[in-house]
């Protein structure tokens, strides 16, 4: 008895090992399907668009009161306080970025071959 016992342990951790090995393989095939149809960049590239974003980001005055709506609510002890914070000039955080990203690379207009497709 104590042998079969044994037995089906080993197979049970046996087929956990595998149901491992089978769940890890079928995580890479995921991402690697996820990534089929993306446009390739290169890491240099990215590191570009990442510098580009954080100074883009950096230029922004966030302080500056009149970039924000304030929603005052009360709370429960009669305190005023901001119920919520909306950025009101998004497009002035996005288009330093968008600007800094084009000065940098060569844009070609591809949209008329993927209409075509």
């Amino acid at each position: 008895m104590s042998e079969s016992k044994e037995l089906l342990e080993a197979t049970v951790k046996g087929l956990k090992d595998k149901l491992e090995q089978l769940q890890t393989e079928l995580n890479v095939k995921t991402l690697q399907l996820n990534n089929v149809n993306k446009p390739k960049l290169n890491q240099s590239t990215m590191d570009i668009i990442y510098d580009c974003v954080t100074e883009g980001i950096e230029e922004f005055d966030f302080s500056d009161s009149e970039n924000y709506e304030f929603e005052p609510e009360f709370d429960y002890d009669s305190k005023v306080v901001i119920g919520s914070i909306e950025l009101m000039h998004k497009d002035y955080v996005a288009e330093p970025i968008i600007k800094l990203i084009e000065n940098k690379f060569n844009i070609i207009d591809d949209t008329e071959d993927e209409d075509n497709k």
